[in-house]
């Protein structure tokens, strides 16, 4: 497997993955295949920051993206999607993406990198409750989902209240 960032010839592959990755039986079209769409169009888009994983022939399998996102008026990052090839999934390769992701950002010394996402599945990254570290949800009923990974450039001091990227808000 290799880790990229995304160019141009990938983002109809990236579109059918998250979609394929986020579908449900009740749901034709994820939001999630649109949201990285509206990212990558909006300013928040860190194009260093989006990266695909893949195979050995050059296919993509995998796909993650993180965005400007603010902790009050501190520019941090939030992370998301993150999308796997279904017959892909756990095989590594979102692992993979997440190590990618967050050792490119800490090498751009951004200071933290926020989710909404499974604790359970997010500790393995370093990642902790949000409330741990004096940051708040954008929506109060996250924050038993809503987890912060704090980077080289952290600031100890940083509180407040988490921003996404604005195309987040239409979710």
């Amino acid at each position: 497997m290799l880790i990229r960032r995304e160019t141009n010839a990938d983002i109809d592959v990236i579109r059918a993955i998250t979609a394929a990755a986020f579908a449900t039986p009740d749901q034709q079209a994820p939001v999630e295949a649109g949201l990285v769409d509206a990212l990558r169009a909006s300013p928040a888009w860190l194009p260093a920051l989006s990266l695909v994983a893949t195979d050995a022939d050059g296919t993509v399998i995998g796909h993650v993206v993180a965005t400007r996102g603010h902790v009050d008026t501190v520019p941090t990052l939030g992370l998301g999607p993150l999308s796997v090839r279904p017959g892909r999934q756990r095989g590594g390769v979102g692992s993979a993406l997440m190590h990618a992701v967050l050792g490119a950002a800490d090498a751009l010394d951004e200071p933290l990198v926020a989710l909404l996402g499974d604790p359970l599945y997010y500790q393995r990254f370093g990642f902790r409750l949000s409330s741990e570290y004096g940051i708040a949800p954008p929506v109060p009923e996250w924050q038993q989902h809503f987890q912060v990974r704090t980077l080289a450039a952290h600031d100890p001091r940083l509180r407040g209240t988490f921003t996404y990227a604005e195309p987040f808000d239409g979710l």
